[in-house]
């Protein structure tokens, strides 16, 4: 039986589990059983770590072989998902229902005897955008793609409002290309939701999109690079129990570490860029974050060039973070399985109930050497463990974070915006104990809060495939950053 002070950490974990299964459930259903399959995928990622950390949580160890089982057996049952999902037609489906809506409204308007307007006679008002050009933008919509009736000056363009005819990826690459034949590269057509929840098209020129770097912007992020390293390896001076800055002469003491956090950053950043060239999207040098106590904060990255839709905003905000996290947990689990008496580092046991993941994960590799007051472990414990909070920091679901970006992708900008909010109601309760939370919500108040800049086609969500993964990783941004109680840890033989 679970104590007192164990019950608390139980119920939230399972809280959060089953409250990201059931959200995905809700936002499921609708869509029949192409929604369930897909719902399915996210149990099947989820469903290795649920069983591993309930059965941890009950005094049962997987060993390293079984845990390998599990997620081979997972992946393996959503490759198999996906291939139904296909099976199933999905994008058969959406363009025959496209097709259906289109043809129930030209049914409506044959009935009633009247016929659709042309989009020439829209409701013109004052609009920035000259007349001519405003001509040429109206050219292209038609009754088979979005019927617009009203136009709407909007900053340096307009706000067409109307009836969406189609598919929304559909329609909005049409649209584009046909924007594009009449005016080039002059103007910009976004496909978003409205505050009523309609789909509208917003034209602006192209003068608006991001702008690259500018010089002194590229020294600024040379200097946090430099910085960045610094602390880095003045982290690593710290775990080994010296100031790096008042003992410079022992850097070669730090190098090992310093320079394994640098390599999980330099993996994060690769991983964005190099999803970002598939997309042919364009960012910025990464701003490193400086941190004493880790390092790291992780680097903001901002995007050059404008997202064509929120299926790239969520690749990229996710290959970071996979990229990081995967390096960080190779070099956790490797360091565990070459750690043995006489290692290295000497590590408190109680640096192993910081982490819900990395305590289970040691457990099952080191056993009952964790009930030593000191536990000598390979020196790619450490990196890997600093490595995984610097992913999930950058995880969670807030303003321009690589989780508040994941968060925006798949459930859109509203929920993101509360995510946003809670994160950071959240950080300033938990900054009440860890000066370190404090330090991270100043960070994303100041200098994230903010949401990314919407898609030039807003309304199309990523596959469903995406979103598993998304809360996949989510989840594993939990068990990393909660800690385990003393007593849960004490039960379990970790101090």
């Amino acid at each position: 039986m679970f104590t007192a002070s164990e019950t608390p950490l139980i119920a939230t974990v399972l809280l959060v589990a089953f409250g990201i299964l059931g959200w995905g459930f809700y936002r499921a259903r609708p869509y029949g059983k192409l929604g369930i399959f897909a719902w399915l995928q996210s149990v099947v990622l989820m469903a290795p770590w649920l069983l591993f950390f309930g059965l941890f949580a009950a005094g049962i160890y997987i060993n390293i072989v079984g845990i390998l089982f599990l997620l081979v057996v997972s992946a393996g049952v959503y490759i198999y998902l996906g291939r139904q999902l296909r099976a199933a037609g999905q994008d058969v489906i959406l363009r025959q229902r496209a097709t259906e809506k289109l043809a129930e409204q030209e049914a409506t308007s044959t009935k009633e005897g009247t016929q659709p307007a042309e989009p020439a006679q829209l409701k013109l008002e004052t609009v920035p955008i000259p007349e001519q050009d405003l001509n040429a933008i109206k050219s292209i919509f038609g009754i088979d793609t979005f019927f617009a009736t009203e136009t709407i000056p909007y900053q340096e363009g307009a706000i067409f409002k109307g009836n969406l005819r189609g598919d929304a990826e559909v329609v909005h690459n049409r649209l584009t290309a046909n924007l594009q034949e009449n005016l080039g590269d002059k103007y910009r057509l976004y496909l978003v939701e409205n505050t009523d929840n309609k789909p509208v098209v917003i034209v602006l020129p192209s003068r608006n999109d991001p702008r690259p770097m500018t010089l002194s912007q590229k020294v600024f992020a040379g200097i946090l690079l430099v910085a960045t390293i610094a602390t880095s390896l003045e982290a690593a001076g710290i775990l080994q129990n010296f100031d790096l800055f008042a003992n410079v002469g022992r850097i070669g003491e730090t190098l090992p570490i310093g320079a394994g956090i640098l390599v999980i950053l330099l993996a994060h950043e690769i991983g964005h860029w190099l999803l970002a060239r598939r997309h042919q999207v364009r960012l910025s040098w990464p701003y490193f974050l400086p941190a004493v106590q880790i390092g790291s904060f992780g680097a903001i990255t901002r995007f050059e060039s404008l997202l064509p839709n929120r299926k790239v905003l969520f690749d990229i905000a996710l290959a970071g973070p996979a990229a990081g996290g995967i390096v960080s947990l190779l070099m956790l689990v490797t360091g565990l399985l070459l750690s043995h008496q006489g290692s290295m580092f000497q590590l408190p046991n109680q640096f192993f109930q910081g982490s819900i993941l990395v305590g289970s994960l040691a457990r099952v590799v080191l056993g009952s050497a964790l009930q030593s007051p000191l536990v000598d472990v390979h020196p790619l414990v450490v990196i890997g463990w600093l490595g995984l909070v610097i992913t999930a920091l950058n995880l969670m679901p807030a303003g321009q974070l690589d989780g508040g970006r994941i968060v925006q992708a798949i459930y859109g900008r509203k929920t993101a915006g509360r995510t946003t909010f809670a994160t950071l109601i959240l950080l300033g309760l938990v900054a009440l104990a860890n000066p370190l939370a404090m330090y991270w919500a100043i960070v994303i108040l100041f200098l994230q809060r903010d949401l990314e800049r919407p898609s030039l086609n807003e309304i199309s969500e990523p596959d469903d495939a995406r979103a598993a993964l998304g809360l996949l990783a989510l989840f594993l941004m939990v068990a990393t950053l909660l800690p385990l109680t003393p007593g849960l840890a004490g039960r379990l033989g970790i101090g």
